[in-house]
């Protein structure tokens, strides 16, 4: 009854907005995904209803927003998932209904927001509500945020809510404060500081829970559980003339947690990130380094893997986007990592990009878990030429980062290239070629990829990702084909791929999630209007 409320109030207010003429704008997009499973069991694209039974699935999101109705802010966003292979790869999710909404208003400083609310203080480690479609991400908060600018350079924001959980919501409640400024010192310094606070209040559920599982334990490690977890968080970024430095600290008080052996255990937590930037004619140089110890921010420990998170921490290595090297994506960790990187970037002119990297992350207790040095060079001297080369080496922990038993350290290096061709003003080739060299998980694999796009309406591409060498003995080399095509026209996107995708960590922006092999058809429709 109370979604039934949702939505017509939703269509009333909407058709209301509609009516007024010249008081605002109405826009709005739509993003639809569906997949054709075709069951191959050579490949493990097999075993549950998706392949088996189903056969198909998909989802969809259509948003409106209107601005400018009395002042007012409008969203609203329907989700539809039906037999979806999102959520979890292996098993269909369906559902309908309103997927998001909000409505805003500014009123002399004062911004009111209430609905749907995407936010974050600081970086994200205290607090983060996004979105993130790929992995099937989406933690808005479900309640009342308001932000007030003090002065034209510092504002303060508050907020209340539950955390959105698909159609429905978790129970505990979300609370928090962040102020923070922007100062200019003098005419080469620049400072933004700020700092937040968050308190999340467990329901009477999930301390039954949490009791449920202390009570299991041995008497010496039993604990008695809090509804409320404090967290705080400062930080700052300090501009300098070719000098940019951002760091951030925060801290979280003893609540229940899940430990790397899925035991819960009485911990609160910490974190100290920082990066260095200096940037002058044809030079950049970064620094990273993070230190996280017992840091996870859930509703409650009975979440786990991507449900419940309330935060986002940052990510210490570089997210490739090679299809080989992606296999290996290092995910942040949030109860034990100590690590940084440096990424150097050299360009003495227009034609040529030079860059090196390093990468060093362990746990706290000085397992190994990640070793990256990379190697790349993009030369564009050559006339309708564009001319990427490089060199990976790696050391990924696969045992702990995809909780495989015994897998131990995989070693790689993998050489890559891409080549840019381009025919005319319309049409271009491009190639992509990588060879990884590993004895580790499947060995080692050749990727091919040759790309035609004739703007601005068509894209064709054809791939295959080979399994050269595999590791294991009595394993047949196996094929992993990929054909795709892509039409635009004006603000409509469709694409149609054949996809054969081995089993492996698909990472967005630093979050990582298992994903079993695919066989099949995608669909894909994106649209604004």
């Amino acid at each position: 009854m109370k979604k039934l409320f949702l939505s017509l109030s939703s269509i009333l207010f909407l058709q209301t907005a509609l009516q007024a003429q010249n008081t605002g704008n109405l826009s709005g997009n739509l993003m639809l995904n569906a997949n054709f499973f075709q069951r191959d069991t050579t490949i493990g694209a097999a075993g549950n209803s998706l392949y088996d039974n189903l056969l198909s699935g998909g989802e969809s999101w259509l948003s409106f927003r209107y601005t400018g109705f009395y002042g007012f802010d409008a969203f609203l966003r329907v989700d539809a998932m039906h037999n979806s292979n999102l959520k979890n790869p292996t098993q269909p999710l369906s559902g309908f209904g309103i997927g998001a909404w909000s409505l805003s208003k500014e009123y002399k400083g004062l911004n009111i927001i209430g609905g749907y609310i995407y936010d974050q203080i600081g970086s994200g480690i205290l607090f983060r509500a996004y979105e993130d479609r790929g992995l099937m991400i989406d933690n808005a908060l479900v309640g009342l945020r308001l932000k007030y600018n003090i002065t034209p350079d510092i504002s303060v924001k508050a907020f209340t809510g539950q955390q959105k959980n698909i159609f429905l919501r978790y129970e505990p409640i979300i609370k928090g404060i962040n102020v923070e400024g922007g100062f200019t010192l003098n005419e080469n310094t620049f400072i933004a500081p700020g700092i937040g606070a968050l308190n999340r209040t467990l329901d009477k559920n999930s301390i039954e829970e949490i009791l449920t599982r202390i009570n299991s334990l041995p008497p010496a490690s039993r604990f008695s559980p809090k509804y409320n977890m404090y967290a705080l968080t400062a930080y700052n970024t300090l501009s300098y003339k070719d000098f940019s430095w951002y760091i951030e600290g925060a801290y979280k008080t003893k609540e229940a947690i899940n430990d790397n052996n899925s035991n819960i255990v009485n911990q609160g937590g910490t974190v100290l990130y920082s990066t260095l930037n200096y940037a002058t004619k044809g030079l950049a140089l970064t620094l990273t380094g993070k230190r996280t110890e017992g840091f996870a921010m859930r509703t409650s420990p009975s979440q786990l893997l991507l449900n419940g998170v309330m935060n986002w921490q940052p990510v210490i290595a570089q997210i490739r986007p090679q299809r080989l090297i992606a296999r290996y994506s290092p995910a942040s960790q949030d109860l034990s990592e100590v690590g940084g990187s440096a990424n150097l970037l050299y360009s003495p002119n227009f034609n040529y990009d030079f860059n090196v990297s390093y990468t060093h992350i362990n746990t706290l207790d000085k397992v190994k878990l990640y070793r990256e040095l990379w190697l790349s060079a993009n030369i564009r001297s050559f006339e309708k030429w564009q001319i990427d080369l490089g060199l990976q080496y790696l050391e990924y922990n696969q045992e702990f980062y995809q909780v495989k038993p015994g897998a131990g350290i995989i070693k790689a290096i993998t050489p890559f290239t891409e080549l840019v061709y381009r025919i005319d003003n319309k049409q271009a080739l491009k190639f992509q070629g990588q060879y990884m060299s590993t004895k580790q998980d499947y060995g080692s694999w050749l990727f091919g990829a040759l790309e035609y796009s004739f703007a601005p309406n068509w894209s064709f591409a054809v791939s295959d990702m080979y399994n050269v060498q595999p590791a294991k003995t009595g394993v047949d080399p196996q094929h992993y084909y990929n054909l795709f095509v892509s039409y635009t026209k004006d603000a409509h996107r469709f694409t149609l791929a054949y996809v054969k995708q081995v089993e492996g960590i698909n990472c967005t922006g630093g979050v990582c999630r298992y994903e079993p092999a695919f066989s099949g058809l995608k669909l894909g429709i994106t649209s604004s209007f």
